[in-house]
């Protein structure tokens, strides 16, 4: 009953919420089973959330033109690498997952990477097959839009835990990076 109404609030929100809405930015509690993808990263290497056990993972949904709130979402986990310290890399993973495999090859995304000072040890940026990544923006509840020439996407953000287990999604691109950091903290701790 509890996974029904936080799914139906999902819905909810996502139907409402634009893709650049930070008015609109809602941070849920969740639990279940991490829904589980293979892509490839920056280097094309094959990538797949199962190998991520044992870590906290932040994943992510963005594309390398977009010139509004996917740079600044890009720049707040950015400046989360240094609090995370040693943990990040070990521990803790971030995933950002692109929503535009056309355009954002596996160089692409190291590019990328490189201009906002993205620590790879720690930080993978991901692409594929388009039906890979619409299956993944899907299960993930991160939907996709596209106008004309513009794409718009409902920015989610949501961290699982070593066990592969869902625990906190954050819905919006307006979050406060501290609360993100803490939120991973805590589930590293447990």
């Amino acid at each position: 009953m509890r996974r029904a109404a936080l799914f139906a609030l999902l819905l909810l929100v996502s139907s409402k919420a634009l893709a650049h809405r930070a008015t609109e930015d809602i941070r849920i509690p969740v639990t279940g089973s991490a829904p589980e993808f293979a892509l490839i990263d920056q280097r094309g290497a094959p990538f797949a959330l199962a190998d991520m056990r044992g870590k906290v993972v932040v994943v992510t949904f963005f594309y390398t033109t977009c010139n509004q709130h996917c740079p600044l979402l890009t720049e707040k986990l950015a400046s989360l690498q240094a609090p995370l310290g040693a943990d990040f890399g070990p521990l803790v993973r971030f995933v950002s997952i692109s929503i535009d495999p056309k355009v954002d090859t596996p160089q692409v995304l190291l590019a990328y990477a490189r201009k906002h000072d993205a620590n790879l040890a720690g930080w993978s940026f991901l692409t594929g097959a388009a039906s890979a990544i619409e299956q993944t923006e899907r299960a993930y509840g991160a939907q996709r839009t596209n106008y004309r020439l513009k794409t718009e996407h409902l920015f989610v953000t949501t961290i699982i835990d070593q066990h592969g287990i869902l625990r906190v999604k954050y819905v919006g691109a307006g979050f406060i990076p501290e609360q993100l950091l803490q939120d991973v903290q805590k589930v590293l701790r447990e």
